[in-house]
């Protein structure tokens, strides 16, 4: 049985440190309640990037490179789980920072837990799919986190990316009124998928000078997708809340502000619902690039550079 490709981060440091590599492929049965998924597509994530960098190191404990990176996927089943057949169109995210196995998706076939699948729409890409799972958690479950009332004020940074960006969706289905920091020209956008009023992204002084100036009171939360962290705070009400997304970005408490850190974990029934509402246009996300997998530092440096705003997939 010939070896699958895989893709190494052999020591921390830069992309140059990303190498293709051969592993045994995975054989049926041999990890007791896992079912083995071939992967058509795998989303680069903000963590992908601090973890290869070493900013996670410690947070990573005794794991140390050679290790597999990659949360996000999308494939079809080589096993069958209750519900679904063999060769099922499937969605969902490893949770690499629980697990902490070094098995990511960054892989041709990996193993998953059936409680993290979910069924891709017809009509939905693999790509697009692969785009959806860890970043639609993280803006779902941070808002669960932020716990703010309808009509209160919720900024969210990033929301031209794609968890902002569903963020910005999910809070104004809540009835949130949002304010969106974004890139320049994605206002009208912005505006049509729930941002109550859209700022340029610019230096975090730049950017909280701006929201003051419509919100002189401060915000009541915020949702902070740019993982800006901290210099956010001065534009936070006092007892309000801070989601940080990123355990190298949260800021201390200060003023009775509530700070919440968030990591998403899965969740099937919520994936699926989601990606039938990408299915049906009732909820946007954002493909930057498509990729393949041996371009992987390539697809590492871009998204560091802020290449264009939206998940990278790699496809395999």
């Amino acid at each position: 049985m010939r070896p699958m490709r895989v893709v190494e981060v052999t020591e921390y440091g830069g992309p140059e440190v990303l190498r293709m590599a051969r592993r045994p492929r995975p054989e049926a049965g041999a990890v007791p309640g896992k079912v083995r998924v071939a992967l058509k597509a795998a989303g680069v994530n903000q963590a992908d990037l601090r973890i290869r960098a070493g900013r996670y190191a410690d947070a990573v404990g005794d794991l140390t490179p050679p290790f597999v990176l990659g949360t996000d996927f999308a494939g079809k089943l080589l096993d069958p789980v209750p519900g679904m057949a063999v060769d099922t169109r499937v969605a969902g995210f490893v949770p690499w920072f629980e697990m902490l196995t070094g098995d990511g998706t960054y892989a041709e076939i990996i193993w998953a837990d059936p409680e993290w699948l979910a069924p891709i729409p017809d009509d939905v890409d693999f790509t697009v799919a692969a785009s959806l799972p860890l970043a639609s958690a993280t803006a779902q479950q941070g808002l669960e986190r932020l716990d703010l009332p309808a009509g209160a004020t919720l900024l969210v940074t990033g929301a031209s990316a794609v968890v902002g960006r569903l963020a910005v969706q999910y809070a104004h289905a809540a009835g949130l009124r949002v304010v969106a920091v974004a890139y320049e020209g994605d206002e009208p956008e912005l505006r049509v998928l729930g941002g109550d009023h859209v700022v340029t992204r610019g230096l975090p002084g730049d950017v909280v000078a701006k929201v003051i100036a419509g919100d002189p009171d401060g915000v009541d939360g915020v949702f902070d997708g740019a993982l800006i962290g901290a210099e956010l705070l001065p534009v936070v009400k006092d007892g309000g809340v801070f989601a940080a997304l990123a355990p190298d970005r949260v800021p201390v408490a200060e003023r009775d502000i509530r700070v919440e850190t968030v990591r998403a974990v899965p969740d099937a029934a919520r994936l699926a619902e989601s990606l039938r509402k990408v299915a049906d246009r009732e909820l946007i996300t954002r493909v930057a690039d498509v990729m393949p997998l041996e371009e992987v530092a390539e697809a590492h440096r871009r998204a560091e550079a802020g290449h264009r705003p939206g998940r990278i997939i790699l496809m395999i």
